[in-house]
């Protein structure tokens, strides 16, 4: 059964109803008990607070991620904060850029906050419109050549807040790629979400993290700094990855829920390439039993480089038993990991050094076995639009393959 096959009462789009539904008190109590225990793992850890009372809905690729989004924002009355690594040209840019400058007109304080490097394609029509109609636009971190090591240091979140109650994040960029809904090479998948409660605060302050470096103006009189009333039952960490030298936040996350899982890890992922380490927790994870997969793009990558220094590990990871699958229609551009059906990661950040060592990201960590099985759904969905790496064969890959992984290593670590 599909996730479309489902009804509501199977399928809750959001938390807060039949979390619980058809399982016997026992297995609520067990899932519970496993939900404290990794929420206070990873809050001692990471030192960041979950928060109880969520409301977290999964949206399934652009069709469905934009309309959601651009409803919140023309439903604005008070504040709208914006923030995106791809801005770039055509009819979804126009419409966020129309968007938003009317919400400005009709006097709502709306910052947009761009990644230099990223959003670098945006066509200057859409800055003068929303500038003329009062939005307030920054930038992360312009290209300055003469400072080449800070240029690496990117700000790679895409967050959406709207009047302090709504907020989204996510995968999702603001470009044509990301229209439509993954049905041909054109249009990009992708997972985002849609988060009310408590958690939203979480998702503001990765926005004014990333403002306060780049405006002087970090808060102003439209800003209300509301209470959160319950919005539904998920429990959620949010967490935020910078550039760091040592071990960081994200690495953390990703290592807890690894080392956590007892029966089954599914990873989706846009750019592949970690370090050593997690290349070799992965495989002590499945070595122990637990059961890891691992979903990437295949023929439709739009970073032929970092795919093959993804490939370089392939080896010792199908060795290990961890199951690698390479997805057919499209990009795969979601960043999402469940954990043994009740925890899920959803965000920004890939499984690869860029973004664990050197960008701004930011993950929510949603322990909701109803996120859970939304989610798990929608990877069964794109697992049957995928090939399996098969272990014999891939070990017995090509000379040229095996040169071609090779010629990336020099620049491994910034992928």
């Amino acid at each position: 059964m599909t996730a479309t096959d489902t009804t509501p009462a199977e399928n809750p789009q959001a938390t807060g109803a039949g979390a619980d539904a058809g399982r016997p008190a026992d297995a609520a109590g067990q899932t519970d008990e496993r939900i404290h225990r990794i929420r206070r793992r990873l809050e001692r850890l990471i030192g960041i607070a979950a928060t109880e009372g969520n409301s977290v809905r999964p949206l399934r690729n652009g069709d469905e991620i934009f309309t959601a989004m651009l409803d919140a924002v023309s439903s604005a009355r008070h504040t709208i904060d914006m923030m995106t690594f791809v801005y770039w040209k055509g009819d979804i840019a126009r419409r966020f850029a129309e968007a938003l400058a009317e919400r400005a007109r009709h006097g709502v304080r709306v910052r947009l906050l761009l990644d230099g490097f990223g959003s670098r394609l945006i066509e200057q029509d859409l800055l003068d419109r929303m500038n003329t109609a009062g939005v307030d636009i920054a930038w992360f971190r312009r290209p300055v050549f003469l400072s080449p090591f800070k240029q690496n240091h990117r700000c790679h979140r895409k967050v959406l807040v709207v009047d302090e109650r709504t907020a989204f994040t996510g995968g999702v960029g603001i470009a044509e790629e990301w229209c439509g809904d993954a049905r041909n090479p054109h249009e990009w998948r992708d997972t985002h979400a849609e988060v009310r409660g408590p958690a939203v605060d979480g998702i503001a302050a990765a926005f004014a993290q990333n403002w306060a470096e780049c405006h002087p103006e970090l808060f102003d009189g439209h800003d209300r700094f509301v209470s959160h009333e319950p919005a539904g039952s998920a429990v959620v960490q949010v967490v935020r990855g910078s550039a760091a030298f040592g071990w960081q936040d994200m690495q953390t996350l990703m290592r807890v829920v690894l080392e956590s899982a007892q029966e089954r890890v599914r990873l989706a992922t846009a750019y592949f390439a970690p370090d050593d380490y997690f290349v070799e927790l992965l495989s002590t994870t499945a070595r122990r039993g637990v059961t890891v997969e691992i979903l990437l793009p295949g023929p439709h990558t739009d970073k032929r480089v970092c795919q093959l220094a993804g490939q370089h590990h392939y080896e010792k990871l199908t060795a290990a038993g961890v199951r690698i699958h390479q997805y057919q229609p499209t990009m795969m551009h979601a960043k999402v990991m469940t954990m043994d059906g009740v925890v899920s990661l959803i965000g920004s950040s890939n499984f690869n050094r860029r973004s664990l060592d050197h960008d701004e990201e930011v993950m929510l960590a949603v322990m909701d076995p109803a996120v859970t099985r939304t989610l798990d759904e929608h990877y069964d969905q794109d697992l049957r639009d995928s090939i399996r790496i098969a272990p014999d064969r891939w070990r017995h890959r090509s000379v040229l393959q095996r040169a071609r992984e090779l010629s990336v290593r020099p620049v491994r670590r910034f992928l």
